[in-house]
């Protein structure tokens, strides 16, 4: 493959037994891992707002640079749109082994309910069967 390889963390539908995994086909697993933050049902699909409090966890991917603008296509921050729900920023992953990677990650710019925390922070945990 030609071109940079970025890393990405996805945490939701776009994860390995989400409903938008098809999304990463051509992409590379590096490992799965977690991030610090809150994870938010926001509708059939989840906001992660990154912060000092709790953990999420999901999957660490290296992507060309045409999946890399494809995947924000469908985060809608493809030309920082007007209304985006989600920003793409970095964030450091910690690995199951305890290294960490550096990763883009979309996240959640919009209003939360602290009443739809995904509590164990894992959203195919918490969403069995829906995706």
């Amino acid at each position: 493959m030609t071109g940079n390889r970025e890393h990405v963390f996805v945490y939701g539908t776009l994860r390995r037994g989400g409903s938008n995994h098809f999304r990463m086909a051509g992409s590379e697993p590096v490992t799965p891992g977690t991030v610090r933050g809150k994870m938010y049902r926001i509708s059939w699909y989840p906001g992660l707002v990154l912060g000092p409090e709790g953990q999420v966890a999901g999957e660490v991917y290296a992507v060309g640079d045409e999946q890399l603008r494809a995947l924000d296509e469908f985060e809608g921050v493809s030309a920082d749109e007007e209304g985006s729900e989600y920003r793409r920023v970095k964030t450091v992953v910690t690995a199951p082994d305890g290294s960490t990677v550096e990763a883009w990650v979309w996240e959640w710019i919009g209003l939360v309910d602290e009443a739809r925390v995904v509590g164990q922070g894992d959203w195919l945990l918490a969403e069995p069967g829906t995706e």
